[in-house]
Order: structure tokens, then sequence, then C-alpha cells
């Protein structure tokens, strides 16, 4: 069962999906910080200095906090946008690899003028040498 259990855990898809999270945990810490500390201080000084997280209203005694839920959804959304941004932006400096040109995949034999495939080096009507 150990053995089974390394075999499971040293194949190529396991372990690539491993580096993924954790360039994934590094990843999502940038842009974490590029949403809190850049683009959120923007907004709030287009806004004028408005601070969502702290906005909400009483319900009796309970203190709703509904700025803390608008500041999530904006903050999903600078995120979105920005990890659509980059990956737009990786995907354009990715290099296309050039499809192969197709040729013709049939010819005509020369004796008889049957269509024949490209890679045929008798004709199956007339049987001549090609």
């Amino acid at each position: 069962m150990l053995k089974e259990f390394r075999d499971f855990a040293m194949r190529g898809n396991v372990l690539d999906l491993a580096v993924a999270v954790i360039i994934g945990a590094a990843f999502s810490r940038i842009i974490t910080s590029l949403v809190n500390d850049v683009l959120m201080p923007l907004l709030g000084t287009i806004t004028g200095g408005v601070n969502f997280s702290e906005q909400g209203f009483y319900v009796g005694d309970v203190f709703v906090r509904s700025g803390a839920f608008v500041q999530s959804v904006i903050d999903f959304i600078l995120v979105a946008v920005v990890i659509f941004l980059l990956v737009r932006t990786i995907n354009r400096f990715k290099k296309e690899e050039p499809k192969p040109e197709e040729g013709p995949i049939t010819k005509d034999c020369p004796h008889c003028f049957t269509t024949i495939p490209i890679q045929a080096t008798r004709c199956p009507n007339c049987t001549s040498q090609l």
C-alpha cells in the first residue's frame, strides 16, 4: 500500500498540481496587495475617501455591515479584472505554433486517371507502377 501511495504521489500530474497550488497562493498575495494597496486607495480617492467596510445600518440592536459586503464585491471584481488582464497579456506573448501546411491527400493515376491516395506506389485500379 505504501508503494502504491508513493506511485500515486509521484505521478507527474499530482506534482504539477502541487506546484500550481503553491504558485497560485503566491500569485494570490500579489493580486491581493495590488487591489488593497494600490487600486482601493485610488478608488477611495475617487469616491471622496469613503471606506465601504465601515458602512452599515442597524436592525434593532444588530449592526449589519453591508459596507463590508460591498467592499468584498468590489475587491472580487477588481481581482477578477486584474487576473483577466494579466492572463490576456501573457497569452499575447505565447508563441503560436504554426500549423503545418496540408497538402493534397490524393493524386490521379497517370495511366488510368483514377483518384488514388498520395502515398500509393501502385494504382489499385490498373495496377500500374507509379
